[in-house]
Order: C-alpha cells, then sequence, then structure tokens
C-alpha cells in the first residue's frame, strides 16, 4: 500500500495543507514499518512514566529538576505532587496520541512532536540542574554523575520521537512549493 496520507489530494493553502497531508509513521514504505516497534515503545515508555508521577516518591524526586528548569519552574505553584500530577497527566496525554496516531496521520505528527518536546526539556535539564555537570578542561573534559547518566538517556528517546515525527510529515514537498 503507498503512504496513507490524511487527504488524497490537497486543496487550499497554508499549514492545512501540511495538516492534510500527515501520514501515519510507520504505513510509509518498508523501511518505515520498523518505526511501529518505536512508536509501541514510547507509549509505554509514556504510560510507565505517567502512571509513576502520582507516586509522592516520583514526585519528590523530580522536585529538584522542576525548580532549577525555565520551562517548567512555573508548575511550583501546585506544589511538588501537584506538579507531579500536571507531570502525569501530560506523560499519559502523550502515550494516548501516540496510540491515536498509529491509526490517524495528523495525530502521528502531533503527539510524536509533543513526546520530543518532553524530552528536550528533560535534557535541558543536564544544564539547569546544578551538580548534574562539571565542566572542566583536565583529562575528562565532562563528568556527569548519576543524575547526568539518568537524564542523558533523553537524547536517545528524544531522536525516537523526533525521526517518528518526521516521518509523519508529507513525504512529497506540498503542490504550492513545487517550482
Amino acid at each position: 500500500m503507498a503512504t496513507q496520507t490524511c487527504a488524497r489530494t490537497a486543496t487550499g493553502g497554508g499549514p492545512t495543507r501540511l495538516i492534510r497531508e500527515c501520514r501515519v509513521a510507520e504505513r510509509g514504505d518498508g523501511s518505515h514499518r520498523p518505526l511501529a516497534l518505536l512508536r509501541w515503545v514510547m507509549v509505554l515508555i509514556f504510560l510507565c512514566f505517567g502512571i509513576q508521577k502520582f507516586t509522592p516518591q516520583s514526585a519528590h524526586g523530580i522536585a529538584i529538576y522542576i525548580a532549577n528548569s525555565p520551562f517548567v519552574s512555573w508548575l511550583m505553584v501546585f506544589g511538588i505532587r501537584g506538579e507531579a500530577n500536571v507531570l502525569g497527566c501530560v506523560e499519559l496525554f502523550i502515550a494516548t496520541l501516540l496510540v491515536l496516531g498509529a491509526f490517524v496521520p495528523v495525530i502521528s505528527a502531533i503527539g510524536s512532536l509533543m513526546a520530543a518536546g518532553t524530552f528536550a526539556i528533560t535534557w535541558s535539564f543536564f544544564f539547569t540542574t546544578p551538580g548534574v555537570v562539571r565542566w572542566s578542561f583536565s583529562s575528562d573534559p565532562i563528568a556527569w554523575n548519576l543524575m547526568g547518566e539518568f537524564l542523558f538517556k533523553d537524547v536517545a528517546l528524544f531522536c525516537i520521537c523526533f525521526t517518528l515525527f518526521l516521518a509523519s510529515l508529507p513525504k512529497r514537498p506540498l503542490p504550492d512549493q513545487v517550482s
């Protein structure tokens, strides 16, 4: 089967055309089929992370990252448990979008982009949380502790989600972009 797009023929213009031309990432040609495995692994990860955020241990564990982040420190207005609950709801929502994205092309793009965004933000904790990284010009130019190792995996998870996003975008140029 050829690439499934949101619309076989694009009419109209602007962002709505891009939305109509999105596709389910893993329904592309044969080389895209392994993306299904990545999608469902990310669903599992977001489900586990989301559910975990509702535990007191997780709420206290992420408080230091949130407090030092320029992107999510505003969540502190909800208190330690509240900020974790908000993040848990967001992660469960993203898991839902990733599931629906396996069937609805535009949701494939939206869900995978939101998932990539979460890992971009958590990767930023690597740089904003004091004590995670010690920069040096010695023989070990970048030394990080266990918190840094914990955060470093988010680079790979970001890449997975961003790959799903890119695979969800139209394969061919939009009609108004062809010269």
